[in-house]
């Protein structure tokens, strides 16, 4: 067999769904934590209506260290959290809540083995209101 593999990118696409602003559910919570040594919650969102309903439309994740907590007050709230003042809560509680996310691929080159990579992101500020107002 003869085959050209000069035309075929050395790139890995994790996208599984176009660019674009979808109804999303948290459908699963890691914890872990930051280089600084912060708490971080990693979470998947998983697309709720629609031509992609069932898939993952990024994973997404919110820290808890000085550097993070404008964002995290940002998500937490736009997934229908009290975040007027203090709130009290645990990594499994924001599964099944529901939001508006905007999703981008972002590329990023592993500077150890030079692999390309995409990735579905969601931007800084890319979480909008709760689904109350969402038809499918």
């Amino acid at each position: 067999m003869n085959v050209d593999f000069s035309a075929v990118e050395d790139i890995e696409d994790y996208q599984s769904v176009p660019p674009g602003r979808y109804p999303c559910k948290v459908a699963e919570v890691r914890e872990g934590t930051t280089r600084d040594g912060d708490a971080r919650w990693s979470f998947r969102l998983e697309v709720i209506g629609g031509e992609f309903a069932g898939r993952t439309a990024a994973w997404d994740g919110i820290s808890f260290g000085e550097r993070g907590m404008k964002r995290t007050k940002h998500v937490l709230g736009a997934l229908g959290f009290d975040v007027s003042g203090r709130l009290s809560v645990e990594p499994q509680e924001l599964v099944g809540h529901e939001v508006w996310a905007e999703v981008r691929p972002e590329e990023r080159l592993d500077p150890l083995t030079g692999i390309r990579s995409i990735r579905p992101r969601v931007p800084f500020m890319g979480y909008g209101e709760s689904l109350g107002s969402f038809v499918d």
